[in-house]
């Protein structure tokens, strides 16, 4: 009672908001769409017009009185309990007014079942590559659509498609893929009417696991440092779980996993932890394996008996060396001073079973030798140092000094392979003495002092280093000189030092004379190479530099300087400089070039003395050629007159003079009486070439005047 009191409270505020309307009947009712077993109140008002009888009418038939009960004079309302689906058609309220007026009014009642979805499967598992259907049973009256949603999207009922609703409201996957995974919806509808209901369905793909391997094969090199990891991709539905199986005893402290076991990672790789790694990922489906192979390699090592060994000259020496690594390296020995590998097995020095043995040690063996590993994995090495006694010294010179002996090394001694620290220089003055010797620093200057003076002495040298001294020099004899006072080196600066073409100058300066003023400088010079010979010269006192000139191109030199002063001379201050290649603008004339003038000017003076020899005098070359090319006729030369043509044979000498005490020659060229010519005479204070005294056709006389 208390629902219908508020139904028909509900109804009585609908006709208060339909009041002052035309309408003049009007029925009220909660809803149009009732469900089977619900109980339904239809109330009609009659709003103007009076009052009058109500009757209701259902599908044009009277309903039963039971069912119908008067509100008041102007109301009635029909109450139907436990709705069935005949209770579905059309109601109409008639009123037949007092004034004999009738009105009606009619409104549809809806009545349904359903939908149900009844046992319908709300999961499904369908296996990847597989064909798959999901069903909606559903049931409902009077008619009930079936629609399938995905992602609030429709599902296509067209046959082509791979995902589509069939006629009996089932849903068709064709080959599953992974995503077709998710949630569909099966929406079920009164047709023709807003009453649906619609279930989720949850559908599932399931795939077997596989294992993808980044590497098959991995190669890691043993150490401490070194980390590796070892990757398992996995795939399937549902995930799969992963195992590891290995070559060794899993040890937190050494394998690490990742949260879902798909790495793993070897900390510190030893060389046991060498072999086959099983991954293996399982789930309900199947399981699938997949082995990755580690390598470890481990980088060589090198072991030496003795990192040092100090030996005498003569004796053995024998150092052993093992190398240890994956793969196996070879053992190699390498002198580190010539860079030469050692592998002979036989001889003075060599590799016997990978020991260094040298036999009779020499100097020359002093040094570094290395003990390497060599695999494809790396290389290693370690260093042993040999030491023995120096070599003896052999380009040496000696000097002699006041009082003192000075030496001078062009190359320093082997050194045995280890630093020369000093020298030990020997003295005696006969054979019949022990030898005295001094020890001097390297690098302090090689001087035996406080000898006597202009005394002969027989000395030696020998260098000194960690091991021992050395073998001594071949001995010198050497003569000291006097007590004095001898001048400083002089000093000659590179700095300032000038070359122009094939000349050289450098400044000379001289810092103490030594406490007696310098008498001169001693140059001395030559090309710096073998077998060639010193040129000398002297400077003045004051020169203040030293001029060279005509020096070779392309040559090095060495110049030495040496002060002198009436107590001796200096050391000799060295100097090294190079003159450059000639330029070939700026070479000189060959000799070939200097012969070809000279020729040329000799015979342009040769011309010229002939040409006038010819003119004046009648001779030389020009006056026999032309001769030759005109007779006897030559063009320039005077003739006797006529007048004088007759002689009877006697011969007079004109316009000739001769100096008291001299003798000149006159030619006297006749022709015979029988012709009846002239005679032409030819003075020349030189005698007649050989082309004048062969004139054809003619007599010569020589007259003595």
């Amino acid at each position: 009672m208390t629902n219908q009191s508020a139904l028909i409270l509900k109804m009585a505020l609908l006709l208060l908001l339909l009041h002052g309307t035309d309408a003049k009947m009007d029925i009220i009712t909660s809803k149009q769409d009732v469900l089977v077993g619900e109980e339904i109140l239809l109330l009609c008002k009659v709003l103007a017009g009076g009052e009058g009888d109500i009757t209701w009418l259902k599908d044009g038939e009277e309903i039963d009185e039971d069912k119908v009960s008067k509100v008041d004079e102007s109301s009635s309302k029909l109450d139907i309990k436990n709705t069935t689906m005949e209770d579905m058609g059309k109601y109409t309220c008639v009123c037949d007014f007092e004034n004999g007026y009738k009105d009606e009014i009619a409104t549809q009642l809806y009545v349904y079942e359903g939908p149900s979805f009844g046992s319908t499967t709300t999961y499904h598992e369908f296996l990847e590559g597989t064909d798959g259907v999901v069903p909606c049973l559903v049931t409902g009256q009077p008619v009930v659509d079936v629609h399938w949603l995905r992602d609030n999207v429709a599902i296509s009922t067209n046959v082509g498609k791979r995902v589509r609703q069939l006629h009996d409201n089932t849903v068709f996957i064709e080959k599953v893929k992974r995503e077709d995974a998710g949630t569909y919806l099966c929406q079920a509808q009164i047709r023709g009417r807003p009453i649906y209901k619609q279930l989720s369905i949850s559908v599932v793909v399931n795939a077997p696991p596989s294992v993808h391997l980044r590497e098959e094969v991995k190669k890691v090199m043993a150490g401490p440092e070194t980390n590796v990891s070892l990757l398992c991709l996995v795939d399937g539905l549902p995930k799969p779980n992963i195992n590891w199986t290995m070559p060794m005893t899993f040890d937190p402290s050494h394998h690490q996993f990742n949260s879902d076991r798909s790495q793993l990672t070897i900390r510190s790789v030893v060389r046991a932890d060498y072999g086959e790694y099983n991954c293996t990922a399982t789930n309900k489906i199947s399981k699938s394996i997949a082995t990755i192979m580690l390598h470890v390699y481990e980088a060589p090592e090198v072991f030496v008996s003795a990192e040092q060994q100090s030996v005498s000259v003569g004796e053995r020496v024998s150092v052993s060396c093992n190398v240890s690594g994956h793969p196996q390296p070879e053992l190699h020995w390498i002198n580190k001073h010539n860079g030469r590998t050692l592998d002979s097995a036989s001889g003075r020095v060599r590799v016997d079973d990978g020991a260094l043995v040298i036999d009779e040690v020499v100097p020359s063996d002093g040094g570094l030798y290395s003990c390497m590993a060599v695999s494809t994995s790396g290389n290693a090495s370690r260093d042993v140092a040999i030491h023995t006694q120096p070599g003896p010294p052999l380009y040496m010179t000696v000097s002699p000094g006041p009082t003192s002996v000075i030496f001078s090394l062009k190359t320093p001694p082997i050194s045995g392979g280890t630093p020369i620290t000093s020298f030990v220089l020997q003295w005696r003055q006969s054979a019949a003495e022990q030898w005295k010797e001094i020890a001097v620093p390297a690098s302090d200057p090689l001087a035996i002092t406080t000898l006597k003076p202009y005394t002969l002495y027989t000395v030696r040298l020998a260098a000194l280093n960690a091991v021992g001294v050395g073998k001594f020099s071949d001995t010198n004899d050497v003569q000291t000189k006097g007590i004095r006072g001898e001048p400083d080196r002089p000093v000659l600066s590179s700095s300032k030092m000038k070359v122009e073409g094939n000349s050289f100058s450098v400044p000379l300066e001289q810092s103490d004379d030594g406490g007696s003023p310098l008498l001169h400088f001693d140059i001395r010079y030559r090309q710096d190479k073998e077998m060639t010979e010193w040129k000398d010269m002297q400077l003045p006192s004051d020169a203040d530099s030293v001029s060279l000139q005509d020096l070779s191109y392309g040559s090095d030199y060495r110049l030495e300087v040496t002060a002198v002063n009436t107590n001796g001379s200096s050391i000799p201050a060295v100097f090294n400089f190079t003159i450059a290649e000639q330029p070939v603008s700026s070479r000189s004339m060959t000799k070939g070039s200097v012969a070809g003038i000279v020729m040329v000017i000799f015979l342009v003076v040769f011309l010229v003395v002939d040409a006038t020899c010819c003119y004046r005098n009648r001779c030389g070359l020009l006056m026999s050629i032309a001769v030759k090319l005109f007779g006897q006729k030559i063009p320039g030369l005077k003739t006797l007159e006529d007048g004088e043509a007759t002689t009877n044979g006697e011969v007079k000498l004109k316009g000739i003079s001769t100096p008291r005490g001299s003798v000149q020659h006159a030619v006297v060229q006749t022709d015979t009486k029988d012709k009846g010519q002239l005679t032409e005479i030819t003075c020349d204070k030189a005698p007649l070439t050989k082309h004048e005294k062969n004139l054809p056709g003619r007599d010569l006389h020589t007259v003595d005047a």
